[in-house]
């Protein structure tokens, strides 16, 4: 990691995601009254006194349970607590000191790294004596607040996790200042057909929890890497289902959250099961990434259960992905399976061909050049009382996705199949290969 890292450690329902959404200033975190939502480790980068960092919110630590979900939580934590360069240790002040706590305690006291102990849920000034009983814990003074008010010790707790920092920002400091461009990408899709293990695969190791359970990952969870050189953010999401298939709740705030992972990713990496036909979900999910204007790439999981690997096979795979995805034939498809670890990496580097097209940009001139000889070749065609489509001037206006204006006499006229074979044209012309395109008519207040 670039950044020093911070990561909130606690037993569950103490108040992590709730602390760790006050600090970065958004909901990023599902907090719930449910003991165990967060699964998965969530980073975001936060900002406190003019120094940047990277906060972590984890998963509760059940120290004793052998159940395996509860089991991967805690080896999530564990991986958390060996990245971060400062913990804080969030306890319940309502709830008061546990043996879960002081189980925990022990673990961070091996970790032999800075430990902020903060005592939550401090909401009213006559519960301050509360924190009294957590310097038991041999980790130093108890810093008491309300994540859920804002109120109480929550900038106290911030200075000293600043204060705490020293090398581990300087390094940061040199790791940005060395120019390489970033990327996101956000890897959706529809229960179980293997994102978070394409996920792990390309991180090199365990980064999100994987069950045969659809539905395990809740939180788009971000994990950054370095490929090629450059620094690029992978987002873990929620499987989504029909929402008529999905009850309110924690699952309900999931599904919204990995729509919104679409929207803030620079690609969308749109996962397939190749074992199964596309399904009405798949193109659903397809038009979502369309609508949100992404660089896209399809991606079939599960290549190793296909029979028929040949050249040709993979082509039919392909016309049919080109048929019922229509909405995504500008994206690469690869085929690829998380669980024999072949051609994974031809996904980051389908992403970072498609994310250098969406930013490509295209004099003026050679745009109306284009566009008038699609023009010449094939004229729109006439519409209401035989008027006819006239285009005065074209123009890129901005990137990601490309988007070209089209200054014509009457934006009625300009039919929605001869959009599409401007789109045609232009994608021949200057490629844009793997990134969605946009037209917009404007009329001319004159008409020559």
């Amino acid at each position: 990691m670039a950044k020093p890292v911070v990561a909130i450690v606690g037993r569950p329902n103490v108040g992590k995601s709730t602390f760790f959404n006050r600090c970065i200033e958004e909901s990023a975190a599902i907090v719930h009254d449910q003991p165990g939502v967060t699964r998965d480790r969530i980073y975001r980068e936060a900002e406190w006194a003019g120094r940047k960092f990277l906060l972590v919110d984890t998963g509760g630590i059940v120290p004793d349970s052998r159940e395996e979900l509860t089991a991967a939580v805690r080896d999530q934590c564990n991986l958390a607590i060996e990245q971060a360069d400062v913990l804080v240790f969030m306890v319940d002040g309502k709830a008061g000191l546990s043996g879960a706590d002081e189980e925990v305690a022990n673990l961070l006291r091996r970790a032999r790294k800075p430990v902020i102990l903060a005592v939550n849920k401090i909401d009213e000034p006559h519960q301050e004596a509360n924190k009294l009983e957590f310097y038991k814990l041999g980790l130093g003074e108890p810093l008491s607040l309300s994540a859920m008010r804002g109120t109480g010790g929550v900038g106290d707790l911030l200075d000293q996790v600043v204060a705490a920092f020293g090398e581990a920002e300087e390094a940061a400091a040199e790791e940005e200042g060395d120019g390489t461009g970033p990327f996101s990408l956000a890897v959706v899709g529809r229960p179980n057909v293997g994102k978070s293990s394409l996920v792990n695969v390309l991180c090199g190791a365990t980064r999100s929890i994987v069950t045969p359970v659809p539905g395990t990952t809740r939180d788009a969870v971000d994990t950054t890497i370095r490929f090629h050189g450059r620094e690029v953010t992978l987002i873990d999401t929620a499987g989504i289902r029909r929402k008529s298939k999905v009850p309110y709740g924690v699952e309900a705030f999931s599904v919204v959250r990995s729509l919104t992972a679409i929207e803030r990713a620079d690609v969308a990496v749109l996962v397939i099961d190749a074992s199964e036909p596309i399904s009405d979900q798949d193109q659903k999910i397809g038009c979502k990434i369309d609508e949100a204007g992404k660089a896209a790439v399809v991606v079939y999981n599960k290549w190793d259960l296909v029979e028929d690997k040949s050249s040709g096979s993979m082509n039919r795979f392909i016309d049919a992905a080109h048929q019922a995805l229509p909405h995504l034939k500008y994206a690469e498809v690869v085929f690829v399976s998380a669980t024999a670890k072949t051609r994974v990496g031809k996904i980051l580097e389908a992403a970072q061909r498609a994310f250098a097209e969406s930013k490509r940009r295209v004099a003026t001139g050679l745009v109306n050049q284009v566009v008038n000889e699609a023009v010449a070749v094939t004229p729109p065609p006439s519409g209401k009382r035989g008027r006819r489509l006239k285009i005065y001037y074209s123009t890129q206006v901005s990137v990601s996705p490309p988007t070209f204006v089209l200054f014509v006499n009457d934006t009625t006229l300009l039919a929605g199949s001869y959009l599409v074979y401007l789109e045609r044209k232009l994608r021949e012309a200057f490629g844009f290969a793997g990134t969605a395109l946009r037209i917009v008519a404007r009329a001319k207040s004159r008409e020559k």
